[in-house]
């Protein structure tokens, strides 16, 4: 059994927790700040969607909403294995943490493992940039 590298990548959102998690667990929501995930989001079935990826047209499957800050995600592509994206929101504070799992995949450079954080670290910034404004 192989134990893939992984790295955490959080940022703070000053907004209520509870608040973050509601916008984040909507996945309708997604395209509007996670640029890396993809565009032209389509509801398949109950939360699986599909849309435009970096990578090509996927399916991502949502985690069911939940009382424990869990946003955990699948891309799976047409052809070949899902990739799992955990995801939370924990309470910081009158705040809240928005922190995403990031593994190195089989296959997966140290260059390309580094591309795929600073899109994701982008991504969160303008996450936080949206809720603290007011934009949820």
């Amino acid at each position: 059994m192989a134990i893939h590298r992984a790295r955490h990548i959080g940022i703070g959102v000053a907004r209520p927790a509870e608040e973050v998690y509601a916008f984040l667990a909507d996945p309708v929501n997604f395209p509007r700040w996670a640029e890396g995930l993809g565009h032209s989001f389509v509801h398949v079935e109950g939360m699986t969607w599909r849309a435009e990826t970096p990578m090509g047209p996927m399916r991502i499957l949502f985690s069911e909403p939940n009382q424990h800050g869990v946003l955990d995600h699948a891309v799976i592509p047409d052809h070949g294995a899902a990739m799992h994206n955990p995801m939370r929101v924990v309470p910081n504070g009158d705040g809240a943490e928005v922190v995403f799992t990031l593994f190195q995949r089989d296959g997966m450079s140290d260059d390309d493992m580094a591309a795929d954080a600073g899109m994701i670290a982008r991504d969160l910034a303008a996450l936080k940039a949206l809720l603290e404004r007011g934009g949820a």
